[in-house]
């Protein structure tokens, strides 16, 4: 064999060797959610995968593996954990052309340390037969007199309040904020509890009228025998639709600090922004996509167009920590 036919060799068998070098995902998402579009990225790109599903530590994992993690990609359920791990030093940037054209800059972290891959409203739930629609519901409406006693609500540190807390900074500053949160514990018809279907369930035995809650969940408590008839008995309403839009939080990925495969890595988050994946996205969980170019499911779109808020997810990062110390002051779960 020659000298060049040998080099050829090497190469094509180098080529071959990294094409088949498996992306291994750090995942926060369900496996339900994530396998299937791993399972078409593979067959679409030939690159192998990995995942490591976690509820709670991921973070922790990766700080303490340090160098010797194996993970290439992180796989978040919102802002807070997307902002999280920027701020611990975990993840690397991403220079994309094709994640640049698939994501609104609006849900891109300014310096590619993170992209949001799916979106969620966070909408005010009321009473179908009590109330009925309440379509010029504003946020700020809930902490005023004619809500007494009448919303439920999980905890104010549950990630997606935080987010929602952090919002309300960005555009009223934290003074009026903190009177906000005030507002709204007083009006709370019990002390903040459950997850956010169980604020769904408690407008539908009578415990309250008003519940804040993510999209997504209306939509997979209508697939669900056991909790349709509450889904059934609230309206989904998209607050502030007549100034700044409904509050947008987002789940994301991003590539992590020390990838050991950073060209799969990137491949993976360019594949998890398509218009292929992202479809999956709003089939399988009724979230919002991402791409402009996708669609919601017929389901999600079935409940009407909304506007969006147009503050950039990152602000929402920005404000964390004053949120927090904002939930903290006014002691909200208590």
């Amino acid at each position: 064999m020659g000298r060049y036919a040998f080099s050829a060799l090497l190469l094509m068998v180098s080529s071959l060797a990294s094409a088949a070098q498996p992306v291994t995902v750090y995942s926060y998402r369900q496996p339900f959610l994530v396998e299937p579009m791993l399972d078409m990225f593979t067959k679409e790109t030939g690159i192998p995968t990995q995942v490591v599903f976690a509820q709670t530590g991921l973070e922790e994992r990766l700080k303490r593996e340090g160098r010797l993690s194996p993970a290439d990609v992180v796989l978040t359920t919102d802002i807070s954990r997307l902002a999280t791990l920027v701020d611990m030093g975990l993840t690397q940037p991403v220079n994309s052309d094709v994640l640049n054209e698939n994501l609104p800059s609006q849900y891109r972290d300014p310096n590619n340390q993170w992209f949001a891959l799916t979106l969620r409203v966070r909408n005010i739930y009321s009473a179908k037969d009590r109330v009925g629609p309440a379509a010029d519901i504003r946020y700020e409406d809930l902490a005023t007199a004619p809500f007494k006693g009448k919303i439920c609500m999980r905890s104010g540190k549950n990630a997606y309040n935080i987010a929602l807390v952090a919002s309300m900074i960005a555009h009223h500053g934290e003074a009026e904020t903190k009177a906000w949160l005030e507002g709204v514990k007083a009006n709370l018809a019990r002390k903040p509890q459950g997850n956010d279907r169980a604020q769904v369930r408690a407008v539908a035995e009578g415990a309250c009228d008003y519940a804040i809650g993510n999209s997504y969940y209306y939509g997979k408590m209508l697939e669900d025998d056991n909790q349709r008839g509450w889904a059934e008995a609230v309206v989904i309403n998209f607050p502030n639709q007549n100034d700044r839009g409904a509050h947008m939080n987002v789940s994301g990925g991003a590539m992590a600090k020390h990838a050991k495969n950073p060209e799969g890595a990137q491949r993976l988050l360019e594949f998890l922004s398509s218009e292929q994946a992202q479809g999956l996205y709003a089939e399988l969980n009724y979230e919002y996509p991402v791409n402009p170019k996708v669609a919601p499911s017929e389901l999600v779109a079935s409940w009407g167009q909304y506007k969006a808020d147009v503050l950039p997810v990152a602000k929402l990062a920005e404000h964390h920590a004053a949120a927090v110390k904002l939930l903290d002051e006014v002691k909200f779960d208590l």
